[in-house]
């Protein structure tokens, strides 16, 4: 698969600050969820965070340039390496917000506050972009 941090800009680019989606795959491919079902599961996990963190300099700075915004989509296989991507975060000390779907009850998606790729590149090392075959 293609990696994920190639199709974000280099450094040699103009660096973004991006907030970076990460759902899971088994969720459309083996549980069977609707594709809206998944999107709308992304769409809140970087509403939430924004929300949070809306007081961050960098959310601050991110919301300055409307037309500008930046996300990057990323899939990890299952509920077990979005928990250790999101252990990864905690580790490093990467602002996030985890969405999880309620009533059931499943972790559905992480997103994360507005960085740039080089920050959190180190997180999504084993994540790909989010396709939808």
């Amino acid at each position: 698969m293609e990696s994920a941090m190639a199709a974000v800009p280099t450094l040699t680019q103009q660096a973004f600050l991006t907030v970076f989606v990460i759902v899971r795959k088994d969720l459309s491919k083996t549980l069977g969820w609707p594709m809206g079902a998944v999107i709308g599961n992304a769409c809140h996990a970087a509403t939430a965070v924004l929300h949070k963190y809306r007081n961050e300099q960098r959310t601050i700075d991110y919301f300055t340039d409307l037309e500008g915004m930046r996300k990057v989509v990323l899939e990890t296989k299952n509920e077990a390496s979005l928990n250790k991507v999101e252990a990864l975060m905690n580790e490093k000390g990467i602002l996030h917000y985890k969405w999880i779907e309620q009533p059931e009850g499943i972790s559905a998606a992480i997103a994360t506050a507005p960085y740039f790729r080089d920050d959190v590149q180190e997180c999504l090392k084993k994540c790909q972009l989010y396709r939808s075959d």
